[in-house]
């Protein structure tokens, strides 16, 4: 379930700006694995894959960037499994 929330909040900050077109949109969704990549016109980026580990347990790998309000790039990534949500940033 941790990818649910995971991916709803890379949803949100893909879809903050509602000028944004849609450059690239890929996913692949299958009952025990799913993979997606999201790119904007607005140098926003999204990617996440993820597989069924256990029954109920999903290891979640992926990554975002935006341009922040500074001009900075920052990219996110991060691995969601039964440690939590581990997100790494670079600036």
């Amino acid at each position: 379930m941790k990818f649910v929330i995971v991916l709803a909040c890379l949803l949100a900050l893909a879809y903050a700006n509602e000028e944004a077109a849609v450059i690239r949109s890929d996913s692949v969704v299958n009952p025990d694995s799913f993979k997606y990549d999201l790119e904007l016109d607005n140098h926003i980026k999204a990617s996440q894959e993820g597989a069924l580990k256990d029954k109920d347990e999903w290891v979640v790998h992926g990554s975002y960037e935006y341009i922040s309000k500074e001009g900075k790039p920052i990219k996110v990534t991060y691995v969601a499994d039964e440690k939590g949500y581990q997100p790494v940033v670079i600036q």
